[in-house]
């Protein structure tokens, strides 16, 4: 199983979303927003102190968990509905889920995606 953790923009949560609809195997999702700072805007990313504004900073978080066969397509989706070649269109974080329980059902592993 994978968790996978979208820091996007605000704007492309919908297309985001509406991407993962298409998906054959909808992970479901968790939305926060979340503010953040960048990497730095001077040469090669180094920092660079400006005048901080908080409202550049405001992005998406988008947390799922998937079945690992379904995994490269929920990352491609994401991609390429966040995409739009401009600084801070944001990041994709995959990780491995070691046990995942549905406190519902009391179902196990996979079968708790």
């Amino acid at each position: 199983m994978k968790q996978i953790i979208a820091i996007i923009k605000p704007a492309a949560v919908e297309r985001v979303k509406h991407a993962l609809h298409e998906l054959g195997h909808f992970p479901g999702f968790t939305l926060l927003h979340v503010h953040g700072e960048s990497r730095g805007r001077a040469p090669g990313h180094a920092y660079a102190p400006v005048e901080w504004d908080f409202e550049e900073h405001d992005n998406a978080m988008m947390l799922m968990f998937c079945a690992d066969e379904f995994a490269p397509a929920v990352i491609d989706a994401i991609r390429n509905a966040a995409h739009t070649g401009r600084p801070g269109d944001g990041v994709i974080a995959v990780s491995e889920i070691s046990e995942m329980v549905r406190i519902r059902t009391d179902e196990h592993g996979a079968a708790a995606v």
